[in-house]
């Protein structure tokens, strides 16, 4: 929000203030004194003031207005000071709460309850029977609390989604250049080594065939072996194993690149965990390499430690160095251009993180990155444990300050009172149904019994202390925390069944789909419905006790029929808040997800394409010169074996121009296969998944085009339908039907996924097997139509 909003709602509680106090009291012809109107003016314009700072300064503009509030409330009469001492202090609670975080708002809220009920029992003592203003005050301050901690989730939530979205997309750029790279390495790699021996040994073998011509035969095996080996290795260029590590990790590479500083006298040591590849090992990658360059440029000698440690939430990249040892010239001090802490910002941030640097304490030097750990949040430094201690030491001044004026409470004062009061019955119930809502997920059943139990006993409560104030109050409350359960609670109340069949007897997946769909999850809103019911009966019921235990005029039949339609009514607002809330949070969840799944599915296109494209070439040229290298050897041609691994080597080099080149343009892409399974695992490890995907070997190198393309499009909508947990896919072939089983993909049973999956494999006539805990088990018969596969030819 701009400063426009957060002076508005200040500026609307004073002026709803100045309505209650003192606009009533002058339309019924009473004014208030001018000394009143003056200390209520000065209050609101404090806490006004407060307010609109409310976002800087959270906890200071609580402390303000709460106590502006209380000294104000002193010397005015009754209700001068309601709207601000509530709406205010929970509007300033609630920034807390989104603000400040859990620990600070949860305290506030345990230090202004217990501060409001000390304070009045220092003005009356243990007198006051019901004390239900207590627990109406605790209940805004909960929920006032409890928005606040909802929408710093939400914010959070949708930051690390937008985050989550920003690397997917840097990520998809990438991804190709990332192929192209790998191919050109790998194919230098075979020309560097294999076909140049083969040239080499080949003409070593030819110039001294007069003197030692059993070189010859040697050289003939080896051109023959050497060339099988090239073939072996360009195939798994073009179609490297999805588990397979073809090039270096970023573990490796931060550990060569230590390596390489050692070698020039740095001492150098290092604590590195692994990192996927992508933006955030690229940015560590840059900023340990800036780091050590500049010790051994600015202090050679120095004892430099590097740290790496990859988290959940957040990536830490630390390089210390102490100072250079007596004596250390450096040599590189003015070799700088004094651009690199620029470029250690530029590189933080492009990765969505912050890297600062300093002198350490003992003259030394650091580098510390906090960079995106595996689910891409933004990082927030945990407070240090003695700014807690001094929360909670104020936290208990605040409480303890009712207490100075009289530490004890007179014994006439707290005998006077009853021996059970109902303020404090209330608090005991509310403490317990508030105790029961954390428990909705894990176990839905007991918190609901727990609630409904305890809804039966506020009408208890209120006989046991002689409660006598609003009948319907005690019940109202206990209403609301049942329902808010009720809207937190998603429609479906029971997890899906295991499937026992997995499609009809046709084995057609579009069949069976609507099958699979109602034996997998039962009615959404049947054991919702359930618990609205039971909630309606279990609080009219306490409703109606209460109100014909405190005895009423009106007929019994009345009273059920006004209690059970309140109750009916906020049931079923309840029930419409929770669906609204949840299809809002499934749609942001599916428009995501989509998002991810497309720029997933654009990148591996894209780098399918370029490998592809070098494919070809590899096909037309290289492999086809190696093939005939092979064959000149194998006939004991050593003279045309030599021209045609030149003309291999020539190929290569070609090739390898071409690939430096990059692509040809826009045209029409090839659609991947299995072999770009590779190329899928990367780009979802790259945004932060932990994919693993494994093939068996009874997998054959070729399937058909039709089973080919179905099998990748469907693995390919399995693990991009999104989730946080691990996922992993294995494939697998046994009496002639390819099986796809994944595992950790939980959202891969939503209709939509469902929908998609059933189109692709439907085409070859597959069926889709849905199991507990997010596994998904796919069959596609590799035996299909000839007219089937022309077509996807």
């Amino acid at each position: 929000m701009n400063r426009t909003d957060d002076r508005l709602f200040p500026v609307l509680l004073t002026c709803a203030q100045a309505l209650v106090w003192p606009g009533a009291p002058l339309m019924r012809g009473a004014v208030p004194p001018a000394s009143a109107l003056l200390v209520a003016a000065l209050v609101a314009g404090v806490v006004t003031a407060a307010l609109a700072l409310r976002r800087t300064r959270p906890v200071t503009t609580l402390v303000v207005v709460a106590a502006a509030c209380a000294l104000g409330a002193g010397p005015l009469p009754a209700g001068a000071m309601a709207v601000l001492g509530t709406a205010g202090i929970a509007l300033a609670l609630c920034t807390v709460a989104t603000e400040g975080g859990t620990f600070t708002a949860v305290l506030c809220v345990l230090a202004l309850a217990a501060w409001q009920l000390l304070h009045g029992i220092s003005l009356h003592g243990l007198s006051d029977r019901n004390g239900l203003d207590v627990v109406l005050t605790a209940l805004l301050y909960a929920t006032a609390c409890g928005a606040g901690l909802l929408v710093r989730r939400t914010r959070r939530t949708r930051r690390v989604a937008e985050q989550l979205l920003k690397r997917a997309e840097s990520e998809r750029h990438r991804l190709p250049a990332v192929e192209r790279r790998r191919m050109e390495r790998e194919l230098h790699d075979v020309s560097a080594h294999h076909l140049t021996a083969v040239v080499v040994t080949a003409g070593a073998a030819l110039g001294l065939h007069d003197r030692r011509p059993e070189l010859a035969e040697q050289a003939l095996e080896f051109a023959v072996e050497t060339g099988r080996e090239v073939t072996r290795a360009l195939g798994a260029v073009r179609a490297p194993a999805p588990s397979r590590v073809s090039v270096p990790s970023p573990q490796e590479r931060l550990l060569d690149l230590a390596a390489g500083f050692r070698r020039l006298d740095q001492q150098v040591d290092c604590e590195i965990d692994p990192l996927p590849d992508g933006a955030v090992a690229d940015a560590a990658y840059g900023i340990v390499r800036e780091a050590l360059t500049n010790v051994a440029r600015h202090a050679p000698g120095a004892h430099t430690r590097m740290l790496c440690r990859y988290g959940d939430t957040r990536t830490d990249v630390v390089v210390t160095s102490t100072p250079p040892p007596a004596g250390a010239v450096a040599h590189g001090a003015g070799l700088g251009g004094g651009r690199g802490q620029g470029f250690l910002r530029s590189r933080a941030r492009e990765a969505g993180g912050t890297v600062h640097s300093g002198p350490t304490a003992d003259g030394g030097w650091e580098v510390r990155a906090v960079l995106p750990g595996r689910t891409a949040t933004t990082v927030e430094p945990p407070a240090p444990r003695t700014y807690r201690m001094a929360q909670v030491a104020a936290a208990t001044g605040l409480i303890l300050q009712p207490l100075l004026p009289a530490l004890v409470v007179r014994a006439e004062d707290a005998s006077s009172g009853t021996p059970v009061s109902a303020g404090a019955l209330f608090a005991l119930l509310a403490a317990g149904q508030a105790m029961a809502l954390p428990w909705l997920r894990r176990a839905p059943r007991t918190a609901y019994g727990m609630l409904l139990g305890l809804a039966l006993l506020w009408p208890v409560a209120m006989a046991l202390g002689n409660y006598g104030g609003p009948v319907l109050l005690p019940p109202a409350l206990s209403l609301l925390a049942t329902f808010a359960a009720l809207a937190m609670r998603p429609a479906r109340t029971t997890p899906p069944r295991k499937r026992r069949g997995a499609a009809p007897k046709d084995g057609s997946a579009a069949k069976g789909a609507p099958h699979e769909r109602g034996s997998d999850e039962p009615p959404p809103a049947r054991g919702h419905v359930t618990a609205i019911l039971l909630a309606v009966l279990v609080h009219a019921g306490a409703a109606t006790t209460a109100v014909l235990d405190r005895g009423t005029a009106a007929p019994i039949w009345t009273v059920i029929a006004a209690t059970t339609v309140g109750a009916a009514l906020t049931g079923t607002a309840a029930h419409l808040t929770g669906q609204r809330r949840h299809r809002r949070r499934h749609a942001d969840r599916r428009a995501h997800d989509e998002r991810l799944a497309a720029w997933t599915e654009e990148a591996v296109r894209d780098a399918w394409t370029e490998r592809h494209r070098i494919a070809s070439g590899l096909e037309t040229t290289v492999l086809a010169r190696t093939a005939d290298m092979v064959t000149e050897a194998e006939a004991g041609r050593l003279d045309a074996t030599a021209t045609r691994a030149r003309e291999a080597l020539a190929a290569m080099r070609a090739l390898l121009d071409t690939v430096r080149d990059g692509g040809t343009g826009p045209g029409l892409r090839p659609q991947p296969t299995l072999q770009a399974l590779d190329l899928l695992a990367h780009q979802l490890r790259a945004t932060g998944r932990d994919i693993e995907i494994r093939l068996t070997d009874r997998v054959p190198e070729r399937l058909p085009t039709a089973v080919d393309l179905a099998a990748y499009h469907a693995a390919e909508t399995v693990l991009a339908a999104g989730g946080e947990e691990p996922a992993t896919l294995e494939l697998d072939v046994q009496k002639e039907t390819l099986t796809l089983t994944a595992t950790g993909v939980s959202h891969a049973a939503d209709p939509a996924v469902r929908e998609r999956l059933t189109a692709r494999l439907a085409a070859v006539g597959g069926t889709l097997d849905t199991g507990p805990q997010g596994t998904v088990r796919l069959r596609l018969p590799l035996a299909i139509a000839p007219d089937t596969e022309e077509r996807h030819r």
